[in-house]
């Protein structure tokens, strides 16, 4: 038998795992299994997903990883409280945006925007070559031009992603990206509902903002491109505010 071949019992066994990781990992995380509480023990998960006890030993040691869960021995496998979550792993990030009430967590993302995009702002102005000003103002063109949500969303998530780009520091553009990535999959989902779209004077002003931090970079003014860049995140929340 070839264990490693398509279909193989590897492959299948990695299928496995991380179906039990990708549900366990869900239920945790929109507080089915409530944080400081036992989850079921191993016999009773293998038979929940009708698999092996070593698919669900693997993947409890994937979910301890991220953060979620704690093994003690004779006592059973614990939730861990948030606070000690991976927010940065791509799967808990994921999961957090899948929940329908994501209010805390987009407040949560937009914090942490706060924290380093208006610095990635600054640090572009003080380097930022004529080419760079050019594809930004570009962007701002595409951003004036939307005329649907998920079209903005887009050409704003490219805006914001090619600041963080140009900062050359390969922490801040992995980190923003993520947090960006983020960011469109749980607007996308809350302006959905939503049966029209921006007026005209207030995509204008959006642009008009956008382009205010453009036009800092240009001027080569680190501390108007932090505040500028600043006034639009803190615009786009206010905008998402009841």
């Amino acid at each position: 038998m070839n264990f490693t071949s398509p279909g193989g019992f590897a492959e299948r066994a990695l299928n496995s795992t991380m179906h039990v990781v990708e549900q366990l990992g869900l239920g945790i995380v929109a507080g089915e299994y409530p944080q400081g509480t036992l989850i079921p023990f191993d016999p009773d998960l293998e038979e929940m997903f009708g698999v092996s006890r070593t698919v669900i030993r693997e993947a409890k040691k994937i979910l301890v990883a991220k953060g979620l869960l704690e093994s003690k021995a004779k006592v059973g496998t614990r939730v861990r409280p948030a606070t000690d979550w991976s927010m940065f792993d791509a799967d808990v990030l994921r999961w957090h945006a899948s929940l329908r009430q994501s209010g805390s967590f987009l407040d949560e993302l937009f914090e942490i925007r706060l924290v380093f995009e208006p610095a990635a702002a600054a640090m572009v102005a003080r380097r930022a070559e004529p080419e760079q000003c050019s594809i930004l103002d570009a962007r701002v063109k595409a951003l004036s031009k939307a005329t649907t949500r998920r079209e903005f969303i887009a050409e704003d998530l490219g805006f914001h992603t090619a600041i963080l780009g140009m900062t050359g520091n390969r922490f801040m553009h992995s980190l923003g990206d993520l947090v960006q990535t983020t960011l469109v999959t749980v607007l996308d989902r809350e302006v959905h509902a939503q049966t029209s779209f921006r007026s005209p004077e207030a995509l204008e002003q959006n642009a008009a903002d956008h382009r205010a931090i453009v036009q800092a970079i240009a001027d080569h003014d680190p501390e108007r491109a932090h505040a500028a860049m600043e006034h639009v995140i803190r615009s786009a929340k206010d905008n998402l505010d009841p």
